[in-house]
């Protein structure tokens, strides 16, 4: 498929709802979020971002001064705000899948999209990047191995799986994600002949 083929694989689709990509960190929900949003020609929203932007303080500050709970609740809200607008992609947090009030929210509204790699793949994309608190406070492999032990069977939920493997570009990944979207069948307007 040629690089322009790949841009506009979907131009001439329309979202009629969110989509929602879940996963683990490293697994390429914002840096692949973008390019899809720009292929779909819809918006692209981080939802940490939207957080950040609520609160008036980084993630990591949020947690040390009112903890995960009121995070959780906070994340809870911003996504709901999130999925109420006009149809976007969004990333979201890596554990907000995991909130079940969440999870049920994004269910409700949107398409969910789970960015699935493996160990290996994760562990090589966060290498040497200090942004993400939770693969600073340990070995970041046995962390993402944890995580992957604890997250993936409820990722597994997500109504479109698409594998995230090495090496690939983030517009190919972009059209593997539509082209589950088509065949899942719920995110886009009928195409009109």
């Amino acid at each position: 498929m040629s690089k322009s083929q790949s841009a506009t694989s979907g131009a001439s689709l329309k979202l009629t709802r969110p989509v929602a990509l879940v996963g683990l960190m490293g697994s390429g929900k914002s840096s692949v979020g973008l390019r899809l949003a720009k292929a779909l020609g819809a918006d692209f929203v981080d939802a940490d971002d939207e957080i950040k932007a609520a609160a008036g303080l980084s993630i990591p500050e949020i947690f040390e001064q009112y903890g995960e709970a009121e995070f959780r609740a906070l994340e809870r809200r911003v996504m709901l705000r999130l999925m109420t607008g006009a149809p976007c992609v969004i990333a979201t947090g890596g554990g907000a899948f995991m909130d079940p009030e969440t999870r049920e929210a994004i269910g409700g509204t949107a398409v969910s999209v789970w960015l699935r790699a493996e160990l290996d793949v994760l562990v090589s994309r966060t290498a040497g990047r200090t942004h993400r608190p939770l693969l600073n406070s340990g070995d970041p492999r046995e962390i993402l191995s944890g995580l992957i032990d604890m997250r993936y069977p409820v990722y597994a939920k997500a109504d479109v799986a698409v594998d995230s493997p090495a090496g690939i570009t983030h517009e190919r990944m972009a059209d593997r994600i539509i082209r589950a979207l088509k065949k899942h069948g719920q995110a886009f307007a009928p195409e009109v002949a």
